[in-house]
């Protein structure tokens, strides 16, 4: 991976055929990020090494291919091209040029029920998700809170909240996650309780 798209889109997992291609990759609808507000391009990737790429009402077919090394051939309109691909999650994916720093980003609308046509909804996307991502943390996590040099819990974001209201404890107690092992993220029981009271509007 070129140090550019590293710097530029950190924690990039490399294309797993094993893990990703069945299950995340073939027969998923991917959109385009890059001049989606010029063009919207959907990218569909099939299992017979079809690709089928949709632009407003026109489908142009062509052909990919995948070697053992897990690198990725695309016919373009261009010609061929050598990309490697990434996740940055489940349903965002990127493919990286191999002759230069050029990257495209895809996000897979398969499961998405708002339509992805400019860079708004890209952003809407991405809040939604996010805080998804946040609801799940803060619902199935536990976590740990130091007050007065010693540490209880674990308790759920709902119970510290409620504790915080008895006045049983100040909201400005830090907080770990039990998978953490120190405080040095500077949480907050107040920054919890934010995020719980975010999600519930």
């Amino acid at each position: 991976m070129s140090e550019y798209l590293h710097k530029t889109i950190p924690n990039l997992k490399p294309f797993n055929f094993e893990l990703h291609h069945d299950a995340l990759f073939i027969n998923q609808q991917w959109v385009l990020v890059n001049g989606i507000s010029n063009k919207k391009s959907i990218y569909t990737f099939k299992a017979n090494n079809s690709l089928e790429i949709t632009r407003q009402h026109n489908v142009i077919k062509t052909s990919w291919s995948i070697d053992p090394l897990n690198m990725l051939s695309i016919e373009t309109e261009d010609g061929l091209i050598k990309v490697s691909a990434y996740f940055k999650d489940d349903d965002i994916l990127v493919l990286n040029n191999q002759d230069d720093d050029e990257f495209a980003l895809y996000i897979n609308a398969t499961n998405y029920n708002d339509e992805l046509n400019s860079i708004e909804d890209i952003q809407t996307f991405l809040k939604e998700k996010y805080l998804k991502k946040v609801s799940t943390m803060i619902y199935d996590h536990e976590f740990y809170y130091i007050e007065n040099s010693k540490e209880f819990g674990p308790f759920k974001v709902e119970e510290l909240s409620q504790k915080v209201k008895n006045a049983d404890i100040s909201a400005y107690c830090f907080v770990r996650d039990i998978n953490e092992h120190d405080y040095s993220k500077r949480l907050r029981v107040l920054d919890l309780i934010k995020e719980l009271d975010e999600i519930k509007k």
